[in-house]
């Protein structure tokens, strides 16, 4: 799908279809106290001649027959006529613009695309205000709620029709010199998100360690400042990763250890990400059974790493100067055969530390563990690993809404910045050490779980015992939030490419 950029008003364009984005028409102190009702949204003058000269007053009738208000999310549509410029029309209402965000933009480029896809729209043009009169900022929001809205992942269909109707998107009254870097940036950073989702939604018979590793390496490959390196088993034995390897040993497919490097420049800054990556838990002989255990899901578990991989892709187009990054990645099986680990057994990370696993299904964290450690000997001046740890966060904050715990103030509030100029969902939680007393051991150091109260603040204080060296350390826990079973503002069904977006802006500001 190609998105252009225009001078061009609504009334010089000529086309299959035009999307209208409106605020919302504000009401008066008397008015809201008087009469709280939405109030039928009314028409900027521009708009008015638009309707009258070229709509045939299709706008008007809309309005009035649906009491469009232009409320965010909102929207109404109808046939304008055979013998017009233009064949149909939406309203989308961008809601109160005291309110306004970049993410308003995003979902309202999606709403026009589903909508244009729905109605055998070719050729499309969007009419939206400028965000903060930014028109970068405009074009670039625009451009990833197009692309991400557009994006279908058929791939396992054995009849994959094509329902991408839609292969022209025309932003209007814009200046392409400012514009069209912009959407540029936005295909490179839904490059990376596109990546992400299709490695979450691919099974565990396709997406494996060995695939996520290739996957690096091809990324490698893309830029002169990128270098792969892969750590096999042998050299995470010499590394003494017992922790990963415990994890990995029940499995026929070999564990990869996935080391992507990014330098250009003179370094001002060193960051490493940590990716949890599971192409498949089982649980181990704490196998999970039963309704509710959602195994059949378990391709998921290398959400994190999907982040990484994701971001790792859009920053070797991106090509960001003075930075050094490092992609980390413990990629494995958790599976059951008679090498699994059991409950019961010691583990000894690669910082020497000991663990007893009480909980074959607390595996994540057991990888993570001896990732961490090899982040954290790096010399970089902050590490942020995001996994699908816990159930627990998810009843905690729902299945859009990814937890952060953070041992840093000035970090947290760098990422949690970035994911909101993302659009992405976070909420802090707190690193309550006293809940670590859950986790001690009469036999090792300590236990990899606690008690079910407070899981995902245990599971967060289990990962922090693994960053000794680095001062700014954050963890994400993005269980609900990298697969969704609807579809909803610009995520279609399946995997949704979380935290690729917040890495980008975190990598980039």
């Amino acid at each position: 799908m190609n998105i252009l950029t225009s001078v061009t008003a609504p009334q010089g364009w000529h086309g299959d279809a035009l999307a209208i984005a409106v605020f919302a028409s504000p009401k008066s102190s008397n008015e809201q106290l008087e009469n709280p009702a939405k109030k039928a949204l009314e028409l900027s003058e521009s708009l008015k001649n638009l309707d009258v000269q070229i709509l045939a007053c299709t706008l008007t009738d809309l309005i009035t027959e649906s009491e469009f208000s232009g409320e965010m999310g909102a929207s109404v549509s109808g046939r304008v006529g055979i013998d017009y410029a233009i064949r149909k029309v939406i309203l989308i209402g961008l809601g109160d613009p005291a309110k306004a965000n970049a993410d308003i933009w995003r979902k309202a480029a999606a709403l026009a695309v589903k909508w244009a896809n729905k109605e055998k729209v070719k050729k499309l043009a969007l009419s939206f205000p400028a965000y903060n009169q930014d028109v970068s900022l405009t074009a670039q929001a625009i451009s990833e709620g197009a692309l991400l809205a557009a994006h279908q992942d058929k791939r396992f269909k054995s009849q994959n029709a094509n329902s991408q109707f839609l292969d022209q998107i025309e932003i209007l009254e814009t200046d392409p010199d400012l514009a069209n870097p912009a959407i540029a940036k936005a295909q490179q950073i839904v490059d990376g998100v596109i990546l992400a989702r299709e490695l979450v939604s691919a099974p565990a018979n396709i997406v494996t360690p060995i695939t996520l590793a290739d996957t690096a390496i091809a990324i490698a490959a893309e830029s002169d400042y990128f270098t792969a390196k892969i750590l096999e088993q042998a050299d995470c034995e010499a590394l003494k990763m017992g922790a990963f390897l415990g994890v990995a040993r029940a499995s026929d497919i070999p564990p990869k250890f996935i080391h992507l490097i990014y330098s250009n420049g003179t370094p001002q800054r060193k960051l490493a990400i940590v990716g949890k990556g599971l192409t498949f838990d089982s649980g181990g002989l704490n196998l999970k059974t039963g309704v509710g255990s959602s195994i059949e899901l378990m391709k998921t578990d290398m959400g994190g790493a999907a982040a990484a991989l994701g971001a790792a892709k859009a920053i070797a187009k991106l090509q960001p100067t003075n930075v050094e990054l490092h992609f980390i990645i413990a990629a494995c099986e958790n599976m059951v055969n008679g090498s699994a680990m059991r409950p019961g057994d010691i583990l000894t990370a690669s910082n020497g530390k000991t663990i007893e696993v009480n909980n074959t299904d607390a595996e994540g964290r057991l990888t993570l563990a001896d990732a961490l450690v090899y982040a954290d000997k790096l010399g970089v001046d902050a590490v942020v690993d995001l996994a699908t740890l816990t159930g627990a966060c998810v009843v905690a904050l729902g299945e859009d809404i990814a937890g952060m715990w953070s041992i840093d103030d000035d970090f947290a509030d760098a990422i949690a910045k970035a994911a909101k100029a993302a659009g992405e969902k976070l909420w802090r939680m707190p690193l309550e050490d006293p809940y670590f007393d859950q986790l001690k051991s009469v036999v090792a150091d300590f236990k990899n779980t606690g008690s079910r109260a407070g899981g995902a603040i245990t599971a967060a204080l289990f990962l922090k015992q693994f960053v000794e060296k680095t001062s700014a350390w954050a963890h994400l826990d993005v269980a609900g939030a990298v697969w969704t079973e609807r579809e909803s503002g610009y995520n279609n069904a399946g995997g949704t490419g979380f935290a690729v977006r917040t890495l980008v802006n975190l990598i980039l500001n």
